[in-house]
């Protein structure tokens, strides 16, 4: 689909829902292909990048690129122009929503009538907090949704403190089982078992995707915890202006 670095996700979306998933590139610390301007790579280059995507993708815009806090707002790119926000939905064609992680997860999201798409920016805080059922709702109906979730953290490589398995044991006691105890008396945390229990508890039946690690697969991804600063990779999903014949 694309000459840039990155690949299509093996999701049963609608064929006319299109989505893609950028990658490093290079072994260089922003890589060939960073699409971040506050990391501090030069902005010439991170603009040539973007430029460069939006062609290989063939994107009818430039992506509407979110200023991401870690937060739970999604944004309907519809009608919304402030994009100060960790989620984004559209139902138009003219339109790409797209997320930049470099361990926490992308969830890729649509509707199986080819009609709504939505993305969601889902580290610790954001699956805490609710980023997810946020953009559930914000989606449509649950039940007719398809998620997609992308590369982030593994399990291994996630370390976090007992403040973190605490918040999200507090919120919902079957969490616990989503974290292991270390030899240092810290707990590392499964990033994509928690999504999916928090799209699972907001309706969605039909998750894809997991099992990549951000910081162990250092030749394809960005990884902040391994080598900050880094560059970010970009999750997007677009539709089609119509569906193509099945």
């Amino acid at each position: 689909m694309s000459a840039v670095p990155g690949f299509a996700p093996d999701w049963p979306a609608p064929r006319n829902v299109h989505a893609w998933v950028t990658e490093r590139g290079s072994a260089a610390r922003y890589g060939a292909l960073n699409l971040a301007l506050h990391v501090g790579d030069d902005a010439s280059a991170v603009a040539a990048n973007r430029a460069r995507l939006r062609a290989a993708l063939e994107l009818r815009s430039e992506p509407r690129w979110l200023t991401q806090v870690h937060g739970v707002r999604v944004v309907d790119l519809d009608r919304d122009h402030d994009t100060e926000a960790d989620g984004a939905v559209t139902s138009s064609a003219q339109v790409a929503c797209a997320v930049m992680t470099a361990d926490c997860l992308p969830v890729l999201l649509c509707d199986r009538a080819g009609t709504r798409v939505g993305v969601a920016h889902a580290g610790w805080r954001g699956l805490l907090n609710g980023v997810l059922p946020a953009a559930v709702a914000a989606c449509g109906n649950p039940k007719d949704l398809v998620a997609w979730l992308g590369p982030a953290i593994g399990q291994a490589a996630y370390e976090v403190g007992p403040e973190v398995r605490a918040a999200f044991v507090a919120a919902r006691a079957d969490a616990s089982g989503r974290f292991l105890r270390n030899a240092r008396g810290r707990w590392q945390a499964d990033l994509y078992g928690l999504a999916r229990d928090a799209l699972e508890a907001a309706g969605v039946e039909s998750v894809h995707g997991g099992g990549f690690c951000t910081y162990t697969q250092a030749g394809r991804f960005f990884s902040h915890r391994r080598e900050a600063p880094c560059g970010r990779m970009a999750a997007l999903v677009w539709l089609e202006s119509r569906a193509r014949p099945g």
